[in-house]
């Protein structure tokens, strides 16, 4: 595989929190027969990585290096961080509140990248989603798709993932996440020029996969 270029089928899913897109992306990778890898559990690894060690999010080195070091292994829902199951505490509201500044974090987004594209090159392909991939990470990727969806909706679909959250807060938090991801300097969450855009707000997972799939 050359530089951010598939070896086979890659389907790159962007889009901001709350808009389906975990759902979306396993749904068709299912359908497709392909794996599924959502890198911004990786993120999420690497943020919880760093506070485990009580590491500060914005000491961009260290955590530069923890993202270079930390052994992340992603299988299907389960997330494990150096040997530690972390699939339950990375969705926290934690590690929700500090991803974005990890994830700014120029050198954790390079390494991770490497090993995003690794991570598709031993597989042959995969519907791969997050906020840069189509854009970044797999600029040739056979198909792109960027997923959005009115705020209300996204909030109140957020607030049934997180327990201990009201809506007002949840929507703050989305709000504040989307000003973070798109206005960084590096990888911002942008529509690539020639990605499918899709509102999900009154779509069925069913249907949304089915119009992806007559386009690839």
């Amino acid at each position: 595989m050359t530089d951010g270029k598939p070896a086979r089928r890659v389907v790159a899913i962007d889009g901001p929190a709350g808009t389906g897109k975990s759902t979306i992306a396993k749904a068709l990778a299912r359908t497709l027969g392909l794996p599924y890898l959502d890198t911004g559990a990786m993120y999420r690894a690497i943020t919880f990585a760093a506070l485990s060690r009580d590491v500060d999010p914005d000491d961009a080195e260290r955590v530069a290096s923890i993202a270079e070091t930390a052994e992340i292994v992603i299988d299907d829902d389960n997330v494990r961080v150096d040997g530690v199951d972390a699939t339950v505490e990375i969705r926290g509201p934690e590690v929700t509140r500090a991803v974005s500044i990890v994830a700014a974090n120029p050198k954790v987004r390079s390494e991770l990248r490497a090993q995003q594209r690794d991570w598709v090159r031993k597989r042959g392909g995969g519907v791969v989603e997050g906020r840069d991939i189509g854009t970044v990470v797999f600029p040739d990727a056979s198909l792109k798709v960027y997923l959005t969806a009115r705020p209300e909706v996204r909030a109140a679909r957020r607030a049934k993932e997180v327990s201990d959250l009201d809506y007002a807060t949840v929507a703050s938090d989305l709000a504040r996440r989307d000003a973070l991801d798109q206005g960084r300097a590096h990888n911002p969450l942008m529509v690539a020029d020639d990605a499918v855009v899709i509102d999900t707000s009154d779509m069925t997972i069913d249907e949304i996969v089915a119009d992806l799939v007559v386009r690839l």
